[in-house]
């Protein structure tokens, strides 16, 4: 697997695949006019084939990458306190979007991908929870600055779509492109 995420292996593990993790040295930065689907494609790409250049053999890698989206405007991981509190307080009582894409690399120029779109509403978000959403250090390493497994989950009024792809790794898709590749089956 390609990616560092906590998350990402734990939900790997919950559907049985047996993994190692080899971390994709790659800049994620969108480029200029990129939908955040195709922002989020490449990026998931991009790091499969990474780590599959990094001499894996014929070891299927898989990448993913998520985005968190409000009004056409891509948000990504806080890059301190200011920043978080700046993405909740944009969040608060409105309708985001998170893109979740999952490609896994079966060589050098194969991949199959998939991309999960799901809806997440957040209630009012108070400064005085939002500051201590913040002390528990929670958003500082997920995009939007929030995790839908953790506290923030007391204040996500409404989810249309994957609650795991709103977690970063979009469970059926990442099943079906598994069976795909063969790993799982």
């Amino acid at each position: 697997m390609a990616s560092a995420s906590p998350r990402r292996r734990e939900l790997l593990q919950q559907i049985g695949v047996s993994f190692r993790v080899v971390i994709a040295d790659i800049e994620e930065i969108p480029l200029p006019n990129e939908s955040a689907g195709d922002f989020v494609l490449r990026m998931a790409r991009e790091k499969a084939f990474a780590v599959h250049r990094k001499g894996v053999g014929k070891i299927p890698v898989l990448g993913a990458d998520t985005a968190v989206v409000l009004e056409d405007r891509i948000l990504g991981k806080p890059v301190n306190r200011k920043d978080a509190a700046g993405m909740l307080t944009m969040l608060s009582g409105k309708t985001h979007e998170v893109f979740s894409a999952v490609a896994v690399a079966i060589s050098e120029i194969d991949v199959y991908t998939a991309l999960n779109i799901s809806r997440v509403t957040f209630s009012e978000l108070e400064p005085d929870w939002i500051d201590s959403y913040i002390d528990s250090g929670d958003p500082m390493d997920k995009a939007g600055g929030y995790g839908v497994q953790g506290k923030a989950a007391e204040k996500i009024s409404r989810i249309e779509g994957s609650f795991y792809g709103v977690m970063g790794l979009p469970l059926f898709e990442t099943a079906q492109l598994l069976k795909r590749a063969q790993v799982l089956f």
